[in-house]
């Protein structure tokens, strides 16, 4: 009877762990917004931290997997406003739309200046928040309160609010399915299409755990891991497949291919989840 009894109990909490991975499954967020609405941008500003603007920054990344994939085209043009150690609430999103200076003018490939005065200065605005906010005990209601503001600051300038998922700490893996709930949350609180660059490094640390995507300090990006977060970025803006561009900042051609496929199929899985 005793070991009848044994049996039952283990039998009842293998079922039930089983229930609670099943319910912990059910329970990941899917996007809403699955999509980049209108015209893919070609004026991006990018308003955050030092994950940004590590390696010569990502908006730099960005645009040149974007001019290499549109030979000749024109009118790509950007810029980062980033804080170190930043969170949302740290940036002034409404001044950087009014100050009229912003963006006035870029350097070309030869360096020379070119003004770039326009009407509407930005077609889209990527923003992220702190590395460990949107997930922080105390924090985290400042990034719910803060992105929900700046994506309405954002629009009244009649630019595109996009949010940006970072990653985990190379100690902390457990941060990256975090940081995916909680930025697709906000991005679905806030009809914002949100880029899983954090999901990104993720798949690709688990199908090449030899790769180097962090910074010595575990937290700030490689070089290897900004050109994954920019091919990610173009692939979710775009809807295009980053694979083959020329353009591969310090990367060697064979880790730049693997990541530019990996950003790839992030995207594809991301949105297609939201499906």
């Amino acid at each position: 009877m005793k070991a009848s009894v044994g049996t039952g109990l283990k039998l009842a909490s293998a079922f039930l762990c089983v229930l609670l991975l099943a319910s912990v499954a059910r329970a990941e967020v899917r996007p809403k917004v699955l999509s980049y609405p209108g015209d893919p941008p070609k004026r991006m500003i990018f308003i955050g931290n030092s994950f940004f603007y590590y390696n010569n920054s990502m908006h730099n990344q960005v645009l040149g997997i974007a001019r290499a994939a549109d030979p000749g085209g024109k009118g790509y043009g950007g810029t980062s406003v980033t804080i170190s150690g930043s969170a949302m609430d740290w940036h002034n999103v409404e001044g950087y739309f009014t100050n009229k200076a912003m963006a006035s003018y870029s350097f070309d490939e030869n360096n020379n200046i070119v003004m770039t005065r326009r009407e509407k200065l930005f077609d889209a605005a990527i923003m992220m928040d702190c590395s460990q906010c949107p997930i922080h005990p105390e924090l985290s209601k400042v990034f719910t309160e803060f992105a929900k503001k700046q994506t309405a600051t954002v629009r009244t300038f009649g630019t595109v609010p996009v949010l940006f998922m970072s990653w985990a700490y190379a100690d902390k893996p457990e941060m990256t399915q975090q940081l995916a709930d909680a930025y697709t949350t906000a991005g679905n609180d806030n009809n914002a299409l949100v880029i899983p660059a954090g999901l990104a490094f993720a798949r690709a640390l688990k199908q090449r755990p030899d790769l180097v995507l962090h910074a010595p300090d575990r937290r700030h990006p490689s070089p290897a891991g900004t050109y994954l977060a920019a091919a990610t970025v173009y692939a979710a803006l775009y809807r295009r497949s980053p694979a083959g561009t020329s353009f591969r900042a310090t990367i060697d051609e064979a880790t730049a291919n693997f990541l530019q496929t990996v950003a790839w199929e992030t995207v594809q899985d991301y949105f297609r989840e939201g499906n």
